[in-house]
């Protein structure tokens, strides 16, 4: 069994914000874990950032609009 990096989440009382904490030598397992690493993952990160910059992007309110 492997190590999971360990995640601290503060959020405060009364609050819809929430802090997300992980130890920088462990932040590049889970990286990998989440395929951050992979090809396909990194092509459609280099597309995106493309995209933003010639403006074409949209706000949305939550992730559920993404699927509508």
């Amino acid at each position: 069994m492997t190590d999971m990096p360990t995640i601290t989440i503060l959020r405060q009382p009364e609050s819809r914000t929430v802090r997300i904490e992980i130890d920088l030598d462990r932040w590049e397992r889970l990286a990998d874990a989440l395929g951050f690493y992979q090809p396909s993952f990194l092509k459609t990160l280099r597309q995106s950032l493309k995209e933003s910059k010639r403006g074409r992007i949209r706000r949305v309110e939550s992730l559920g609009e993404l699927i509508r």
